[in-house]
Parts: C-alpha cells; structure tokens; sequence
C-alpha cells in the first residue's frame, strides 16, 4: 500500500467530479431504483472527497487502491467497503471510461481489506425469528401508530420484504382472498426491470400474529383506500397521505425490539427479511420456496441467512450430554 500511495501524485483530474456525477445520474435514471441511485451517489462523492483530501486524481488506479486501504483502516465493515466499491464502479461505467477498479492494484488491496475485515463481520445484522417477533408484538398498543406498526412488522416478516419494497406498497398491489393476500411489488433491488412479483401471504394460525389480519386492520382503521398502505402517524393518531421512508422501517424494528428486550443495536429493517429466511429454514422450508419468497436472485444468497438452521440440522457433537 506504501508503494501506491507515494505514486499518487498525478494531477488533479480536470473533469469536474461533479459533472461526472450529474453525468451517471442521468444515465441510470431508468436503470437503477432510487435507493441504488442515492447509495452510488453518495459513494462516489465519499471517493472524491477523499481523493481531493490527500491531493490524488480521482482517474486513476492508485487513488481507488488508496481510499482502499484508508477505509480498511477506518473502522468500516466489509460490507459498506464492497458497496463503496460498486458505487464506483458504476460511475466509471456510466461514464464510459476506464474502470480502475478492476486494476490489479485495485484488487489487491481489496483482497487485503477483505482479509482484514472478513466477510462474517462482526458487525451483520441479527435475524429476528418468531420468538422475537411475538415478544415485540406483545410490546404494541392498540392505537393509530400501533396498528400500523404491528401490520408493518408482521407484513415485513412473512413477505421476508426488503425496507424499499414495504413502503413502496399501494392499495391497488393488494388481492385479497379468503386463503390471504396476494401482494404485487413492482420493482426491487433484484428486478431492475420493473417485471414485478406477486408474493402470496397466507391468513396466520394465530389471530394475534396474522399478517393478513393486521394488514386490514390497519387499513380500515386508517380509512386507507387507495396510494400507499404504510404511512406515518403523528402523535395525535392522525395519518399522513405520504407513505414511510425505508429509514422508518429501521426505526420502528428497533423501537419495538428494545421494548421486547432484545438488543436494538444489532437488529434493523433487513433483520426482518433475514429473520423469514432463517425461521423459514429452521422449519425445514426449502431453499427454493424462500427464494420464491423473498426474491433473492440465487440461492447462494439464501442461504447466507440459512446459517443457523445449518448449524442445528447437523446436530451437536455436545448431544444431550450437558
């Protein structure tokens, strides 16, 4: 890493980094969902700015290598290093430009920050299984906020939902049956395409942790009949006509986990989406019919999330020993 950061001294690049930005973003605008935008967005302007702050040109191999070996060595986890990484990347390719993010240096130093900070970080999110799901139910009050909280979390976990794919929900993406509700997402992370989904939910054994009861409680109680099903609520009940934001989704997950109990720091929106793969496994679901569930787009990214279950089906040389 010496050897690239004391050859980064070429000129500043002359293309203004943000034309280059302005630029990328007017050629994924149809391309990627708004969340990606952002994220790539603020990616690159992370880059720049470190590459302004150590006087390197943002164009060239060395300075990507560089930011690197300063993120390894700041505290941040491989996951934000990958994404970083990729928001790069994208730029580079919408500008149609050299990628220096597939230089041999550029690899190097990122193998050598993925060995620093190992995949498995330490830092990944916990899954919230049933159990913790119905001690936060348990924590819900019957009031405006409450009832849509509680559609929320159920809907969020039986769909195995990401954060952007629950907020962005209308009333016309529900069919209603008396089997449960058939729910369209139009577009996600894995469909850039927008060709859509339908997720099929099915009525819940237990009226207290329903999905689909609590989903239409909440629209009835909200008078909710069309545009966006999860909305915000202020303090007085009112309902707002604007729908969450997925950092909503976040907030209440960790709200809720805290008055169970459960430690908030380490569960956050996606701990939903983990929590149905890994229940779903942990009760011999397979590995296809929660990739049909969830949209993940292979299965290796499933079964990512099926690590405990693993753990479990293969016994424990412990036994029944202790």
């Amino acid at each position: 890493m010496n050897e690239l950061t004391t050859s980064t001294a070429a000129p500043l690049a002359t293309t203004s980094a943000a034309a280059d930005l302005a630029r990328f973003e007017q050629l994924v605008t149809e391309h990627k969902v708004p969340n990606t935008r952002r994220a790539y967005a603020q990616d690159w302007n992370a880059f720049v700015a470190y590459c302004e702050g150590a006087g390197l040109n943002h164009d060239t191999a060395p300075a990507v290598a560089a930011w690197l070996g300063h993120l390894a060595f700041s505290g941040t986890t491989w996951a934000t290093v990958a994404r970083r990484l990729a928001g790069v990347r994208a730029v580079y390719t919408a500008r149609g430009v050299e990628d220096h993010t597939r230089h041999q240096a550029v690899r190097i130093a990122l193998d050598s920050a993925r060995k620093r900070l190992t995949v498995a970080t330490r830092n990944e999110r916990s899954p919230l299984l049933v159990a913790d799901i119905r001690a936060m139910l348990a924590t819900i009050g019957e009031c405006p906020r409450g009832r849509r909280d509680r559609a929320l979390l159920l809907l969020g976990f039986a769909m195995g939902a990401r954060r952007s794919e629950l907020v962005a929900l209308d009333v016309a993406d529900l069919t209603f049956e008396a089997r449960g509700v058939a729910v369209t997402i139009r577009r996600s992370k894995t469909d850039q395409a927008g060709a859509g989904r339908v997720v099929a939910v099915p009525m819940g054994k237990d009226a207290a942790t329903c999905p689909v009861r609590a989903l239409r409680a909440w629209l009835t109680s909200a008078t909710i009949t069309n545009g966006p099903i999860f909305r915000g609520v202020d303090r007085h009940g009112n309902v707002a006509a604007e729908r969450l934001s997925d950092k909503a989704v976040a907030l209440v997950v960790k709200d809720y986990a805290a008055r169970a109990g459960l430690d908030a720091e380490r569960v956050a929106g996606h701990s939903l989406r983990a929590g149905l793969v890994t229940s779903a496994a942990l009760a011999g679901v397979d590995v296809a019919t929660i990739q049909r569930t969830t949209g993940h787009a292979s299965a290796a990214m499933v079964k990512r999330y099926t690590r405990i279950a693993d753990a479990w089906a293969g016994g424990s040389a412990a036994g029944s020993l202790l």
